[in-house]
C-alpha cells in the first residue's frame, strides 16, 4: 500500500476520468478529497462512495462540490480539505471543457468560458496546491494530446489548456526543493460521455482510426500512469506525458 497516509485531492473525481483515478489511488491505499462540479453529481458521488467503502474500507474518503473557476472557491477547496484530513499530499486536477467550433463562430462568452475553466482554474488549483502539498508530494493536471497537434475547430480547446504546460513548467521549478512533482498527463480523444455530443459518427470513426488498435482513449489506459507519477514514477516533473495510443507523436 504504497500511499497507505497519504491524502490525494481529486478535481472532478466522481466520475469518467476521474472517479478512475479515485478507485487507482485508493487501490494503493491513499485516502480521498473528491470534489464535483455541481448538485447533478450527486448519485456519482454516492455510487462511488459505495463502491469504495465496499472495496476498501480502511480508506477515508470524502466529497465537495464547487463551481472552480475563481480564485476563492479554489481556496475553500483545499481549506476544507484541509480541516477534514490535516494535510495533502496529492492534487489531481481533471476539470476540464470541450468545445468544438470554427473561431469564426466563437463567442466572447463561450471564450471566457473554456479559459476559465481550463486555464483559470489549473492555474489556481496550482497555487494552492504549490502552498499547501506536503514535501515529496505530487501534483498532475490531465491536459490533452490536442497540444500535439494542429487542428482545426478545437483552438479554444487547445488553446485554453496550452497555457497550463507553461504553468507546470515554472511551478516545478518552484518546488524542486521540496521534492513536489509537477507533471501534465495528454490523453487522446476519451471514450466519455464529454468526448460524443460535439463529434459526427464520421469524426467518431476519424478518431478510433488515429489510435492504436482503431479505439479511443480509455479512462483506464490513463489512471494507472496517474498512480505510476504518484509512487514509482516520482522522480518524474516538469513533464507533459502524452497517453494516447499514437494519435499524436509528441
Amino acid at each position: 500500500m504504497a500511499l497507505s497516509g497519504k491524502v490525494a485531492l481529486v478535481t472532478g473525481g466522481v466520475k469518467n476520468l476521474g472517479a478512475q483515478i479515485a478507485r487507482e489511488l485508493a487501490s494503493v491505499g491513499a485516502n480521498l478529497a473528491l470534489h464535483h462540479h455541481s448538485a447533478s453529481s450527486e448519485k456519482d458521488a454516492a455510487k462511488l462512495a459505495a463502491e469504495l467503502k465496499q472495496k476498501h474500507p480502511s480508506i477515508k474518503v470524502v466529497f465537495y462540490q464547487g463551481d472552480l473557476t475563481s480564485a476563492a472557491a479554489v481556496t475553500k477547496l483545499f481549506q476544507d480539505t484541509l480541516k477534514d484530513f490535516g494535510h495533502i499530499d496529492i492534487v489531481v486536477n481533471t476539470v476540464g471543457k470541450v468545445l468544438k467550433k470554427p473561431i469564426t463562430e466563437i463567442s466572447e462568452a463561450e471564450y471566457d468560458s473554456m479559459f476559465a475553466i481550463n486555464s483559470k482554474t489549473a492555474f489556481f488549483v496550482l497555487k494552492e496546491a504549490a502552498a499547501h502539498v506536503t514535501d515529496g508530494g505530487k501534483i498532475i493536471t490531465i491536459v490533452t494530446a490536442l497540444l500535439g497537434a494542429f487542428t482545426g475547430l478545437y483552438t479554444s480547446y487547445a488553446g485554453s489548456k496550452a497555457p497550463v504546460e507553461h504553468f507546470t513548467r515554472g511551478v516545478c521549478k518552484e518546488l524542486q526543493s521540496r521534492r513536489i512533482s509537477v507533471n501534465n498527463v495528454a490523453p487522446g480523444p476519451m471514450d466519455t460521455p464529454f468526448f460524443y455530443p460535439q463529434e459526427s459518427p464520421e469524426a467518431v470513426e476519424f478518431h478510433k482510426a488515429n489510435g492504436m488498435g482503431d479505439r479511443l482513449t480509455m479512462v483506464e489506459d490513463i489512471a494507472p500512469i496517474i498512480k505510476f507519477l504518484c509512487t514509482e514514477g516520482a522522480w518524474i516533473t516538469g513533464q507533459t506525458i502524452f497517453a494516447n495510443g499514437g494519435y499524436t507523436t509528441r
